[in-house]
């Protein structure tokens, strides 16, 4: 359903412009987040380079927290560890663990690539509004100079 803004209050326009703010927030939060998870997985599948014949039995440093590091050796370079969700973890072939990855990047990409255009309409929509309510206020504001100037002649 269509809505013609000019036929629209000023309140009415503004409570169009408040909704259409919220849904651009929550919009743009959500690919905000999307990335984030998107960058966490690019850097495990990127991680997994490091898995090659030539580093094992190589020392490095295994994370407890994301501050406190143990000295350790690198034994298998052949299969990981992959958290699939929910505290279920699986183990794979590294290859397969890049392909993993892979497809949960690619399903992220898509899912910003679907919400990206919403976002855009939505921005269009508000610029609309306030476009609406500035030619409003222009009217309202030119209405009451000219009654005022009638009411000081009178």
């Amino acid at each position: 359903m269509a809505v013609n803004l000019t036929e629209l209050s000023l309140p009415q326009l503004e409570g169009l412009k408040t909704q259409l703010d919220q849904e651009t927030e929550f919009l743009s939060s959500s690919i905000g987040q999307l990335k984030v998870v998107q960058t966490k997985y690019v850097e495990a599948k990127d991680s997994l380079n490091v898995l090659a014949k030539n580093n094992e039995g190589k020392e490095l440093l295994v994370p407890l927290t994301s501050s406190m590091y143990v000295p350790g050796k690198l034994h298998d370079v052949d299969n990981v560890l992959v958290d699939i969700g929910t505290g279920y973890y699986v183990e794979k072939k590294v290859e397969n663990g890049k392909e993993f990855f892979k497809r949960k990047i690619d399903f992220l990409t898509k899912q910003i690539e679907k919400i990206q255009p919403a976002l855009q309409e939505k921005h269009g929509m508000k610029q609309a509004v306030v476009e609406v309510m500035n030619i409003k206020l222009q009217q309202l504001h030119s209405q009451q100079a000219s009654q005022s100037a009638i009411t000081t002649k009178a």
